[in-house]
């Protein structure tokens, strides 16, 4: 047998190693058990694929971003083969990875339950004990259409072959150049125990799956569409030990305890009415006070900063949007138009910046007056799927913070540094300080304009990311169709990563719209344009914020700062009198003058999670003072009453957390 030279790339250290033919990945990293794939010539491949000369090898870590996908991926397949062995009737629809998880779509008769799902969960126990192994294989399209015969759903993916997308997992079926079918082969015999459509790569055997549970099910259309056939999906997670799986099960809880929505409905917030439609909040009084105490201190950062505030309404012309561009590349986002005015298509407004464009066209315009910033809080809408609205985190109908920036090409650089810098200490202001940035670059399908102009607008955006000193991260193919953009990522309490403020920079619209400014010289010059979201949505925002407080908002921004206890009937008058003083500095005090005794009274303000509460007794009353008990159970007795009052406006002053 001849030998081949093979490199072995380990992080940033390459060793050559000369091997016979025939040798497989499986054997350059034999021995490591944390590798289950290999990356060869740049392509992920199964560990049992053949090495050939001159070709670099990676192993892949089964905890690495890929190995964990290839993981998931694979106990979607065991969850799949559970699924048909316990349920024949079953149709396999697609089983992509997802973040921390995996899902697969089935075509059954009758949704699964609850006891189904611990069913499934066991079988797939048993399969993983079993240790099948997965055997990659290629087929030609019409071999794959005979032995899937039964499968319509993969009939139909056969179809896309090469062309699948990515946005409803196909991809992970047919995403490549040739067909494949996984089969899962008995460890012993080596006969075929069940084969999906796939194009891998996937674990060597099902025993290399050390930890999974199965999640929850849920309806949804096929391939994303609701014009498709309902199926029901399962949602499950796999990690690469039991104590990861077991901390990202805790990591859960302590979400849902978290989750907006709940804790929107506990604290009086907000609600989404069936009546209105999905993704189309209203706020109630406790949570629009949340709500006009973030917008009013955003107003007043941003007068400080210079920018202008401009109004635009709801709905305009389609015209309008066939301009902007917004027709050709984003009309599936948009809410289906109005005929009015004799047949005239009117669309509510899924983005503001068409609308900031005809103001600054709305008269000539000097270089004496850019950089202009214009500020709105401006409420768009789109037609999310059904299947991705959450909540206030995704929804159909939102306020914007948004504001878009006219300048000169030589001021570009130093307004988006000031852009981005602004954007980030209003951001700590709001009690978010974890932050990385994301660059992301021209989708190659998807732009308008030229690639110089692209070219350009991305180097001086990655310039001024770099300057504030945080990390980095590409984001290939993710910016709108008008320009490349930054985007702030916070973590949040518990470390998950949310997306916040996002920077646009735009050469493109202002040539749309044919923008013009007059130059120093005279000349009419097109100004540069840079669209800026802080909150992204005062919705979403929102929403952030209650999770990553628990609900337990700093004093700044909580509906109530202060509830007054009483101990007795007594001393509701010395209470109600400290509220009254306490309002008329601005604070946001109530009295709890209820017959409810004490300690219920203090268990409802903790359930409120409100920061102070106020408590008075014969001694406080005697003194002309009170007592604070905090949200931990702490207690600070006998504060004057002017002191007490001071303490509270020093704490929402300075927007500290108690």
């Amino acid at each position: 047998m001849s030998d081949v030279r093979v490199i072995i790339q380990r992080d940033s250290e390459r060793e050559e190693r000369v091997v016979t033919t025939g040798t497989t990945a499986a054997e350059l990293f034999a021995g490591e058990r944390s590798i289950i794939a290999a990356r060869v010539a740049g392509e992920l491949k199964d560990l049992s694929c053949q090495v050939q000369d001159g070709e670099t090898v990676e192993g892949v870590e089964i905890s690495s971003e890929d190995g964990l996908n290839i993981l998931r991926h694979s106990t979607a397949h065991v969850m799949a083969q559970a699924v048909q062995e316990l349920f024949p009737e079953a149709k396999l629809g697609i089983g992509p990875p997802v973040r921390d998880g995996f899902y697969y779509d089935f075509d059954v008769e009758k949704p699964f339950t609850p006891e189904d799902l611990k069913a499934i969960e066991k079988k797939m126990q048993e399969i993983q004990k079993r240790g099948q192994r997965f055997s990659r294989r290629v087929v030609t399209d019409e071999a794959a259409r005979e032995e899937l015969a039964d499968e319509p759903y993969k009939l139909e993916l056969i179809g896309l072959k090469g062309s699948a997308s990515h946005d409803d997992g196909a991809d992970v079926e047919v995403g490549a150049g040739e067909l494949t079918i996984y089969d899962n082969l008995d460890a012993k015999t080596g006969e075929l125990c069940w084969k999906d459509l796939c194009r891998g790569p996937h674990l060597p055997t099902t025993r290399n799956i050390p930890a999974f549970k199965l999640m929850r099910n849920a309806a949804a259309y096929w391939r994303g569409s609701e014009k498709n056939p309902m199926l029901q999906r399962i949602y499950g997670t796999a990690w690469p030990s039991k104590d990861e799986l077991k901390a990202y099960l805790e990591f859960l809880a302590e979400a849902e305890k978290r989750d907006h929505r709940k804790l929107g409905s506990e604290l009086d917030l907000f609600s989404i009415p069936e009546q209105i439609g999905s993704g189309l909040a209203v706020f109630h009084p406790k949570g629009g006070i949340v709500r006009r105490v973030m917008e009013d201190y955003s107003r007043r950062r941003h007068e400080e900063e210079g920018y202008e505030f401009v109004y635009t309404p709801h709905a305009t012309k389609g015209k309008l949007f066939e301009t902007s561009g917004h027709l050709d590349w984003y009309a599936d986002g948009m809410y289906p138009p109005m005929q009015l005015d004799e047949g005239v298509d009117y669309y509510l407004k899924p983005m503001n910046c068409p609308m900031h464009n005809l103001i600054f066209d709305a008269r000539g315009r000097s270089y004496r007056e850019l950089p202009l910033r214009l500020f709105e809080f401006g409420t768009v809408y789109r037609y999310e799927k059904s299947g991705v609205v959450h909540g206030l985190t995704r929804a159909r109908g939102f306020t914007q913070d948004d504001a878009h920036i006219y300048c000169t090409r030589e001021q570009m650089s130093e307004e988006l540094d000031k852009t981005l810098t602004f954007v980030l200490n209003l951001l700590r202001d709001y009690g978010l300080t974890d932050f990385y940035l994301e660059l992301s670059t021209k989708d190659p399908e998807k732009f308008v304009g030229s690639d110089e102009a692209w070219e350009e607008a991305t180097e001086t955006l990655r310039q001024v990311a770099e300057k504030q000193g945080l990390p980095l991260v590409p984001d290939p193919g993710g910016a709108a169709f008008y320009g490349p953009k930054i985007s702030v990522q916070a973590k949040d309490a518990i470390g998950r990563t949310w997306q916040m403020s996002t920077i646009q920079l735009d050469f493109n619209l202002p040539e749309r719209f044919d923008l013009e400014y007059t130059a120093a010289d005279g000349s009419k010059t097109r100004p540069v344009m840079i669209h800026r979201a802080l909150f992204g949505s005062i919705e979403r925002f929102f929403a952030v914020l209650l999770e990553h407080y628990a609900g337990a908002f700093p004093a700044w921004l909580a509906p109530v700062q202060a509830v007054g206890i009483p101990i007795g009937d007594a001393h509701v008058d010395h209470l109600e009198k400290f509220a009254d003083a306490a309002r008329k500095q601005g604070l946001r005090v109530e009295v709890d003058s209820s017959s409810d005794r004490m300690q219920k009274k203090i268990r409802n303000a903790q359930k409120q999670k409100v920061p102070f509460m106020v408590i008075a007794g014969d001694e406080d009353m005697a003194n002309g003072a009170v007592s604070f008990r905090y949200r931990d159970g702490s207690q600070e007795n006998g504060i004057p009453v002017d002191e007490a009052i001071a303490k509270i406006a020093k704490v929402v002053e300075e927007r500290a957390q108690v």
